[in-house]
């Protein structure tokens, strides 16, 4: 596991220099604190910051092939490189590490960029081609290691976190407002937008090729359709579920250094510890994590799953300093980031790192087998649908308007009158239910959106472009396309790799997803069961009921609590200073009204205020911190690449 970074020139006499390509690897230390190695020449500087895992002595990168013409560098592990290097050998390779890395620069000679194909695993690799003065750059299918680039002046920039490149490009950092619109909607922003305007994420399954100054970017995977196999009974369907998730987590176990789990309680992270224990010759190491404010801990649930398949179970119950994390975390976050389960992600992985360098975690059973809430919420309101769609229209122009504010109920009736892709992502959105009352945009930030797209339209292309016939399937593809990649998955790498802990997450191995895929709708949603087949082969490997059937909170967060309390300060007068008021997003009144209605008791807006709390905070720890030009009021920043 490492962080990446880079410089590739269209111009042969472009001479980076070592240095910059040094300061490029120190800003992301913390992704690899154990090396560090770098290839410049000929106009192309790779950098990488190394968490040894995998041949401890021998896997210095960037690593290259027999004559020395490609260099890698590379972030992620392929799982299946134990059975590509004897079959690369048997062509004629010669190796020269034992580390899984040196398998792609081989794969590459034989394959070209197609070479992705045959990775099994979470990566994002930088490889120059020397001879064709060309980079290859790679992200996973799923996303769980990210990427960024950015082109300026003949030069492409990537890396691991745009820190690297804001490190040696400051001029990059012009905000991106389509980007914060997408921020203040969905509470992060999906590929391919980043805060800043210049700077790009690649997306998942994609492939990069940089040439002679040409840039290319495609596509090389998709989710296959779904609904494709139907099982001839449940057991069978157990049987090959428990198969196939069983051998994707022993694939995972392969490591160097110290293993464990994080183990929330919940079925997903439940599940993968019982086939780890199962896997393993020693007692598994599980980390959790509690908080003692208002009885919130759930760490009980972690315990009864530890104690069942007899883990090394490690247990830490917080009264953490919130506003001192909180302050701490912005100020290394490249983007405003509205997930408040990222402190939590942060201090389990504090813990786990006192004693592992690797953990396994229970991450993306919710999209691939309908576990949020908000899909057996949505086939609940299909009722609403049987009447007409135009008495429906009326409604909205004409009825809706009139209704009191404080009318119990109105909001729902508003987003049940919608068709079903609308409804959907009207009930994942922060911004139209509260415009709709109190506008909250400033008429400054309206007029600099009005060349951008609107946000709900990322997500209903995403919706036509799901292989799926049926709702459920179409939501379960959206949601891994966006809310997985951009919030989850990036939450999971940010805050451990803060901490230099390596996470793997067995449910997403792309073999087993695309399995998953396939399976009817019907066996991940069964009337109000969300999980229907997980939750059976977690019973079936013993996981205890108690762990299987608990409220979903996975690792939980009095939010709540803290808002009302320890953030409330905090909050309130940073929401209204003039410094944030300034900036031009959001009118004084929305704002207040967001307060109020907040701290009064009469709704809770806990994950509304943490969401213009961290945009604030983001701009108070990082952007001004970066010194980036006109971030202290709103100019006109166009999101698009030209």
């Amino acid at each position: 596991m490492c962080g990446i970074a880079g410089i590739v020139s269209s111009a042969t006499d472009d001479d980076i220099e070592l240095s910059t390509i040094r300061r490029m690897c120190n800003a992301i230390v913390h992704r690899g604190p154990d090396d560090e190695g770098i290839f410049v020449k000929s106009g192309a500087g790779l950098g990488m910051r190394r968490l040894s895992i995998i041949d401890l002595a021998g896997g210095h990168q960037p690593v290259f092939n027999e004559d020395r013409s490609i260099w890698i560098v590379y972030n992620g592990e392929i799982y299946n490189f134990p059975e590509l290097r004897p079959q690369l050998e048997r062509q004629g390779h010669r190796f020269y590490t034992h580390t899984d890395t040196e398998v792609i620069v081989h794969l590459y000679e034989e394959m070209g960029a197609e070479c992705v194909q045959k990775l099994r695993g979470m990566f994002a690799f930088a490889l120059y081609d020397e001879r064709r003065r060309k980079l290859l750059v790679a992200r996973d299918r799923l996303g769980k290691k990210p990427l960024h680039y950015a082109v300026m002046n003949d030069r492409l920039f990537f890396g691991s976190e745009m820190k690297s490149i804001l490190t040696v490009a400051p001029e990059l950092a012009t905000v991106n407002y389509e980007g914060l619109l997408q921020y203040m909607y969905f509470g992060y922003i999906p590929d391919p937008l980043t805060s800043f305007v210049p700077i790009q994420k690649l997306p998942p399954g994609h492939l990069l090729e940089y040439e002679r100054g040409e840039l290319r970017i495609r596509p090389y995977w998709d989710l296959p359709r779904y609904g494709t196999h139907q099982p001839a009974s449940e057991e069978e369907c157990l049987e090959e579920l428990e198969y196939r998730l069983a051998e994707a987590v022993r694939i995972r176990l392969i490591s160097d250094v110290p293993l464990g789990a994080l183990l929330s309680g919940g079925t997903d992270s439940s599940t993968v510890v019982a086939l780890m224990s199962r896997a393993s010759s020693k007692p598994v190491k599980t980390f959790s994590i509690g908080f003692k404010a208002l009885d919130f801990n759930e760490s009980h649930y972690a315990r009864i799953v530890a104690d069942r398949f007899g883990t090394d179970h490690h247990e830490l119950v917080l009264e953490p300093n919130v506003v001192e994390t909180v302050e701490a975390l912005t100020s290394s976050l490249e983007e405003p980031f509205g997930d408040s389960s990222m402190l939590p992600t942060y201090y389990v992985s504090c813990l786990a790192r006192q004693h592992v360098t690797v953990a396994l975690s229970g991450d993306g059973g919710d999209e691939l087998f309908a576990g949020y809430d908000r899909y057996e919420i949505h086939r609940r309101r299909q009722i609403f649908e049987r009447v007409p769609a135009w008495i429906w229209r009326m409604y909205r122009k004409h009825v809706f308007a009139l209704l009191p504010r404080t009318m119990l109920g109105r909001k729902l009736s508003y987003n049940v009158s919608l068709p079903w892709r609308e409804r959907y992502v009207d009930s994942i959105s922060f911004v139209p239910a509260f415009e709709r009352d109190l506008p909250l945009f400033s008429d400054e930030f309206r007029a600099t959106l009005r060349d951008f797209s609107s946000p709900e339209q990322l997500m209903y292309n995403y919706f036509e472009k799901a292989q799926a016939d049926d709702p459920v399937s179409k939501m379960l593809y959206t949601d891994t396309k966006t809310y997985m990649v951009a919030d989850i998955l990036t939450k999971v790498d940010r805050m451990s790799m803060a901490t230099s802990l390596e996470v793997r997450v067995p449910i997403l191995d792309h073999l087993f997803v695309e399995w998953v895929t396939g399976l009817p709708p019907e066996w991940k949603l069964r009337g109000r069961k969300q999980k229907y087949i997980l939750r059976k082969l977690a019973e079936r490997i013993g996981v205890p009921k108690e762990a299987i059937y608990r409220p979903k909170q996975g690792f939980a967060l009095p939010l709540v609590h803290w808002i009302r309390h320890e953030l409330k300060d905090l909050i309130t007068t940073t929401l209204l200073e003039p410094r944030t008021l300034q900036r031009g997003y959001f009118r004084r009144e929305g704002i207040q009204q967001l307060l109020d209605e907040h701290f009064r008791g009469r709704r809770n807006h806990s994950g509304r205020l943490w969401r213009l709390l961290m945009l604030e905070l983001w701009h108070r720890n990082y952007l001004e911190r970066l010194g980036a030009p006109d971030s202290s009021q709103l100019t006109y920043a166009s999101g698009r690449l030209t």
